[in-house]
């Protein structure tokens, strides 16, 4: 995809982390217009849950960030985390077969995958620091990482947080909110049950997608629907002729534990609570919710943390720069949960609302007017911390 849009692309294979699994990473080296000769600041990109390094290419040229960033002069490269499509290796364990592959949230991904990346990367650039952009899960993992690995914040230049999370007490998204609720119970039915892996990136499924989704087809207002239903409704910023696009790399697989990891956050913020009242009264009440680690029952806690409850993560020991980019319409990220991760981290350099009031969490990466209302900002952002 990315050659055939006119770009150079290197895949760098089977980056081992230090528990064994094999990272997949995809670099754009220089744009269309500029050089390799010259060595050029790098840019970092993480995805979000169930998604790979392709939502940084999936909308093209004129669109996806990666390639206005090689364009703009930057050495761009895609992470993926362990158990998507380009990361389900293992040197010992069988994704296939072999529970304890996906035996791993999100935090696993912070404290393991991305300083992994993050060493390769400067290794193989000659750089001491670089450029983080995140998207939803990409924040999530690098608040874990300048938490759990608070040297990692000296190798960054500046993060920018697109549609943030950590604390998510406060989301709108009906099927998270009821996760929550039921988060114990589905996480003993989908362990008794032996699924590991959720929602795999299969052929099958991308002929689905692409059949039932395309621009003749009378079901792609239903894909619409299933859309914004992950992030919050805004048809005005949705290309439908892009959804066969997306769906060819998405959704990418993940471990059940990620999904339940977020969960447990969500449900935290009533902890003292019926969980079964949550989904009513977060219509009515702002809840504080927790960061913190996974939650293995408080047996298990006892033995593995030495304390009932799971440790939060230390949010003041992300020392690194951070921009935060947020919007009012993003059912995954609510601005008091923004808000309140705002108020802990120590180096906040910017915190900006977009100003489109429809803006959803899916269009930080797939909005028509994403340059308009958002790249545009980031590259400046870039720009001045360089």
């Amino acid at each position: 995809m990315i050659q055939r849009h006119g770009y150079e692309v290197e895949e760098h294979v089977d980056v081992q982390t230090s528990d064994g699994y094999l990272l997949d990473l995809h670099r754009i080296p220089y744009g269309k217009d500029n050089s390799d000769e010259t060595k050029k600041p790098v840019v970092f990109l993480m995805h979000g849950l169930l998604s790979s390094s392709a939502d940084w290419v999936n909308m093209g040229a004129e669109k996806s960030l990666a390639y206005q960033l090689a364009d703009a002069g930057y050495d761009v490269w895609m992470g993926n985390a362990r158990g998507n499509k380009w990361s389900r290796k293992h040197i010992s364990y069988n994704p296939d077969s072999n529970s304890a592959f996906w035996d791993f949230s999100w935090h696993e991904i912070g404290a393991i995958d991305l300083p992994t990346m993050i060493d390769y990367v400067l290794e193989t650039t000659g750089q001491e620091q670089l450029f983080y952009i995140g998207h939803s899960q990409g924040t999530t993992s690098f608040w874990v990482m300048g938490a759990e690995r608070p040297e990692y914040n000296d190798k960054i230049k500046l993060m920018v947080a697109l549609a943030p999370i950590a604390y998510m007490s406060n989301l709108t998204n009906p099927f998270f909110q009821l996760a929550s609720v039921f988060h114990n119970t589905l996480e003993w039915v989908l362990s008794f049950l032996g699924v590991d892996e959720f929602l795999p990136s299969t052929g099958l499924m991308e002929l689905i997608g692409q059949a039932s989704c395309n621009d003749e087809s009378m079901f792609q207002g239903v894909c619409a629907s299933i859309y914004f239903l992950i992030g919050g409704w805004n048809s005005a910023q949705l290309n439908a002729t892009m959804i066969p696009v997306i769906l060819t790399n998405a959704p990418a697989g993940a471990a059940t534990k990620q999904l339940l990891h977020y969960a447990q956050g969500i449900n935290s913020g009533t902890h003292s609570l019926n969980s079964h009242v949550l989904m009513l009264i977060n219509y009515f009440f702002a809840f504080l919710g927790h960061f913190r680690r996974y939650d293995h029952g408080w047996i298990s806690n006892l033995i593995q943390y030495g304390s009932i409850s799971p440790p939060s993560y230390d949010t003041s020991a992300i020392r690194a720069p951070v921009a935060l980019l947020y919007s009012a319409n993003d059912w995954l990220a609510a601005i008091i949960d923004v808000k309140q991760l705002e108020s802990e981290l120590p180096n906040v350099v910017t915190s900006y609302l977009v100003s489109d009031s429809k803006f959803n969490h899916l269009d930080f990466v797939f909005a028509i007017d994403i340059r308009e209302l958002l790249y545009d900002r980031v590259l400046t952002l870039l720009e001045k911390y360089q």
